[in-house]
């Protein structure tokens, strides 16, 4: 949403051609939907594709400086030898030529405004911190959840919602359908209960996309235990990840811990993702 909304404020001081992929065929680097912004002086986004994006901006360009006899046009570009590329797949771009006006226009904020997944992240620690920065551009509408005051920054990144609960685990039955959960606050205590809270929420509802707990095999190990004494049956454990992040990676530091969580939560939204990068 920043990156849209620093398009939608260069608008506002200066035309722009928006370079839209409206479909490709075969392997494109790029997603339909993706775009960029092309303006006189700068360029906001990409297309992908390396030469193809090149050939792009310069046709935006000469959009810009000459008089257009349409708005709005689509081009076909096949990524194949004459762009010097080998991927072999096709891409038709829309160009489109926007002014000031055009910046406050709903229908546009509404198709350029990326699809947010919903994830909660209970804990602010050095490792909650962390995933923040990593995830602020990924395509999620966090919601921080703390029982702890001071913890989160000020300001925080435009995506994220800062929530102080007490107790924690209260802010579990509020959170959006469809979400993605994070558990990794400072107590184990705290930790347990909002694991048991995520759990009691999907046997009524199972509209959780992800439990993930921070920990080793052998937190996890204990917490079963216990979570079996509160009643919760080894199926229903089951929809719990831990340890989290994938595999593979060793390293302990929390920039590593949450570069490795934002890949597998990225994992988990790869079925929704179309277009897979071609280069």
């Amino acid at each position: 949403m920043a990156f849209l909304h620093q398009f939608l404020q260069g608008l506002r001081r200066a035309p722009a051609c928006l370079v839209s992929i409206e479909r490709t065929q075969g392997s494109a680097p790029r997603e339909v939907g993706a775009w960029m912004a092309v303006f006189e002086d700068q360029i906001l986004g990409t297309i992908g594709g390396g030469h193809v994006e090149f050939e792009a901006i310069a046709h935006a360009r000469s959009r810009l400086r000459g008089p257009q006899s349409v708005a709005m046009e689509t081009l076909r570009y096949a990524l194949g030898p004459s762009l010097g590329q080998c991927c072999g797949g096709v891409m038709h771009l829309r160009f489109e030529n926007l002014s000031a006006q055009d910046a406050d226009s709903p229908s546009l904020q509404q198709r350029l405004a990326p699809a947010l997944h919903p994830l909660a992240l209970f804990g602010g620690g050095h490792v909650g911190h962390a995933l923040v920065r990593v995830l602020a551009p990924l395509p999620f509408a966090i919601t921080w959840i703390d029982s702890r005051d001071g913890i989160f920054p000020d300001p925080a990144p435009e995506s994220v919602v800062c929530e102080h609960s007490e107790p924690v685990h209260g802010a579990v039955p509020q959170l959006a359908s469809g979400s993605s959960v994070l558990i990794m606050s400072f107590s184990h205590a705290e930790d347990l209960d909002i694991v048991a809270a995520c759990l009691t929420r999907q046997r009524a509802a199972a509209d959780l996309a992800f439990i993930g707990l921070i920990g080793s095999a052998t937190k996890w190990a204990t917490f079963r235990s216990r979570l079996r004494r509160r009643g919760f049956s080894d199926e229903e454990l089951q929809q719990v990840s831990c340890p989290i992040g994938v595999t593979g990676i060793s390293g302990k530091q929390p920039e590593v811990i949450a570069v490795a969580v934002a890949a597998q939560l990225l994992q988990q939204l790869d079925a929704g993702f179309e277009g897979k990068s071609g280069e």
